[in-house]
């Protein structure tokens, strides 16, 4: 993923995350601030429950020494019954306070990552159309629900595990020096010796976590692109290539998992069996200091559940290492994400459009040069000036890559020029925020659109708060009424993903009774009526007719016989204006347009059949 401009310190986090530390894992430090009072509530509870693990250790002491050891007398019985009374005791506190913090933490880990999730969807749908010339929306889904899910595991397991360990750790450490520093002493010298192959080893395994993850992202994303194109991957008979083709991907995902798997496994049973040996040699040493004389069962008792703890605390830390390893190259996959910054942003001090008038909007274009940036050597606006008129019709045409649905784009402000400026009623695009230049703007684009609800709330998409009268009104002016009655439930007929239940032209319809509904002072029209038989076009001409009064409407039409009642038509050639005029003007010039225009209708079309 590439961005020309991340802020200070985004860079920051992205180059601690790269330093191959669990340092990445900082970056969702602003997710979890919000929640300080259920982490508190959380962290009491684990105290509760650590205190009450260290106690047991001493009452089995204490039950050693004086209800079974040498000390013992007549009130070995009563010694013995209090042992266990308190111990019932502990064991309850411990219950309690388990129980509660897993509430707590699990709670943690469902809303954190529900906001993780809400706050990278709404970075995306913020970002403007250069972000996803080089991200595939499979990718955001995979970072969106695989790499968020990761996350869940270490803040509503992981982190709790991890703290209740550290504390179980450092408690049962102190006890063993309190019970004998000397056996202590050397166990802590053979720890330091095992722990640093574990720690070199835990690099490896957070760099095949990210591996891991990225080729899962790769996965997800080929497989959105093929979903999205069933009938073309049918129709062309394609479905055994992209089967293998996804087959491939996921056996290259399988594989980089299993090497993560293998190197969990190996980091696993070295803390395992390099922890647990350095243990059972110091105990074999306590064992004969207490056939010596010089330690009690009960102190030996005691150290050795001591040591059981620091045990066991070590190798839970290790597995929580190793989910946290894969949590840290997921967060870093996300972070960079969010650390995306599209170069369209609202000004600092946005200004305000002047009151609608009943005209519709003026658009003034001055000398306006753009290249996309994935082709800076291609300019696909050169030098372009137009003035359009508040109420005015002007239709552009020319062949493709003339740069006409280019200037729809840089009308919208989804790039930006670098050179030359645009006006709206006099106001620069860039001055405006982008909430209210695109609210003064409706368009019908020529891949049109439909969500995966109704027709109803389809239409209501162009502005929610319309009524159902309204909704009706717009679709009638769209000459889409008719054919939304005749379906099954009529306007809450359920319409399919990307509109599949609908033909290409009454999808269009649909989208155009969205833009109507609308009402904006700028109408841009892009191949508007392509999709149409000559009978709806008909319709759709005559209802788009009447929705060009009082408002400026922009058109783009290959099919020249829908922009011959334009007021005003703009040729357009490498992103130039090379002819402008009416119909019969540019018919008269013998110019590009005359070129079109005979190509189109075999020969120029008489004046008597304009009116």
């Amino acid at each position: 993923m590439t961005s020309r401009s991340t802020s200070k310190t985004d860079t920051q986090d992205l180059d601690a995350s790269r330093k191959g530390s669990l340092a990445t894992l900082k970056g969702l430090l602003p997710f979890l601030r919000p929640y300080r009072r259920q982490f508190v509530l959380a962290g009491i509870a684990l105290l509760f429950a650590a205190g009450a693990t260290l106690a047991i250790p001493a009452a089995f002491k204490q039950m050693i020494d004086h209800g079974f050891g040498a000390s013992a007398g007549s009130q070995s019985i009563e010694h013995v019954d209090a042992t266990f009374l308190a111990l019932f005791g502990v064991a309850a506190v411990l219950g309690v306070a388990t129980a509660a913090r897993f509430f707590m933490v699990s709670w943690l880990g469902e809303r954190v990552t529900a906001d993780i999730r809400a706050a990278v969807y709404r970075h995306v749908v913020h970002q403007s159309p250069e972000f996803f010339e080089t991200t595939r929306t499979g990718e955001v889904l995979s970072r969106l629900t695989t790499d968020t899910t990761l996350i869940q595991s270490v803040v509503g397991t992981s982190i709790s595990l991890a703290l209740r360990n550290t504390l179980l750790f450092v408690g049962g450490l102190v006890m063993l020096f309190v019970t004998s520093p000397k056996l202590t002493a050397i166990i802590l010298g053979l720890l330091v010796l095992v722990v640093l192959p574990i720690v070199l080893f835990g690099r490896r395994v957070r760099k095949l976590s990210r591996d891991s993850q990225d080729r899962i992202a790769d996965a997800s994303a080929l497989a959105g692109e093929i979903l999205n194109a069933m009938p073309t991957v049918q129709s062309f008979t394609q479905e055994g290539v992209e089967a293998g083709r996804f087959q491939r991907s996921v056996d290259s995902a399988f594989q980089t998992a299993i090497r993560r798997i293998r190197a969990r496994a190996v980091l696993t049973m070295l803390a395992i069996v390099l922890v647990f040996g350095a243990i059972v040699f110091v105990l074999w040493l306590g064992a004969h200091a207490v056939l010596a004389g010089t330690m009690t069962g009960g102190d030996l008792g005691q150290f050795i559940l001591y040591a059981s703890i620091v045990a066991g605390s070590i190798g839970a830390l290790s597995e929580v290492m190793g989910e946290a390893q894969r949590a840290a190259g997921a967060t870093e996959r996300l972070l960079e994400l969010l650390a995306a910054r599209s170069d369209i942003q609202d000004p600092a001090r946005p200004q305000a459009l002047p009151a609608r008038t009943a005209n519709g909007a003026r658009v003034t274009l001055d000398q306006v040069s753009f290249s996309y940036p994935s082709r800076l050597d291609s300019a696909a606006i050169s030098h372009l000036s137009l003035d359009v008129a508040a109420g005015e019709t002007v239709a552009l045409v020319g062949p493709s890559g003339a740069g006409k649905t280019t200037l729809f784009q840089l009308l919208l402000r989804f790039y930006d020029p670098q050179a030359g400026s645009i006006r709206l009623d006099g106001v620069d695009i860039r001055d405006l925020a982008l909430h209210t230049l695109r609210g003064a703007i409706g368009i019908v684009p020529q891949d049109t659109i439909i969500f995966s609800a109704n027709a109803l709330e389809n239409i209501r998409y162009g502005r929610p708060d319309a009524s159902d009268e309204e909704v009706f009104q717009a679709a009638k002016a769209a000459a889409a009424h008719e054919f939304i009655e005749r379906l099954p439930q009529g306007y809450g007929s359920f319409l399919g993903e990307r509109g599949v239940r609908l033909s290409g032209g009454q999808r269009q319809r649909i989208a155009i009774a969205r833009a109507l509904l609308k009402n904006p002072p700028l109408l841009l029209l892009d191949e508007a009526t392509s999709a149409l038989d000559a009978e709806s076009e008909r319709l759709v001409q005559r209802a788009l007719e009447a929705a060009m009064v009082g408002r400026t409407t922009i058109i783009i039409a290959h099919r020249l016989a829908t922009v011959q009642r334009a007021d005003r038509i703009i040729v357009l050639d490498e992103g130039r204006v090379v002819e402008s005029g009416t119909h019969a003007s540019l018919v008269a010039q013998g110019g590009v347009y005359a070129k079109l225009a005979a190509l189109q209708f075999q020969a120029p079309l008489p004046l008597e059949q304009l009116s």
